[in-house]
């Protein structure tokens, strides 16, 4: 019995004729992360369409998931509360916008309103 190969399922070719064939995949490249000083970080509070509680939103975050979950956990465990990340922003449950803006300016964010 043959072994069963199942990258050939992943790439749903089996085969193709054409030598000038590309295979092309859905998947969305990943952002390069800007250096903290390039960042153009905005916070802002919010109470609209939460339930009738605070948070503070940080928009303008260029980079890869992995870095804004970094940073997300980093701000939520500084003001001692829970939040998430995604899409770009990030969502601390609360009302500390110049604490969070100060720990990004100390963190590098140097370019944070």
């Amino acid at each position: 019995m043959a072994k069963d190969n199942d990258w050939k399922s992943r790439l749903q070719v089996v085969y193709s004729t054409n030598p000038d064939y590309n295979y092309v995949t859905d998947d969305v490249p990943e952002i390069e992360t800007l250096p903290k000083q390039q960042q153009k970080l905005r916070v802002h509070i919010e109470k609209n369409h939460r339930g009738g509680k605070t948070v503070t939103i940080v928009r303008g975050f260029i980079g890869a998931d992995e870095d804004l979950k970094v940073l997300a956990k980093l701000l939520k465990t500084k003001c001692g509360v829970g939040g998430s990340a995604k899409e770009g922003e990030i969502i601390i449950q609360g009302d500390f916008k110049v604490k969070v803006v100060e720990l990004l300016i100390k963190e590098g964010y140097t370019n944070t309103k």
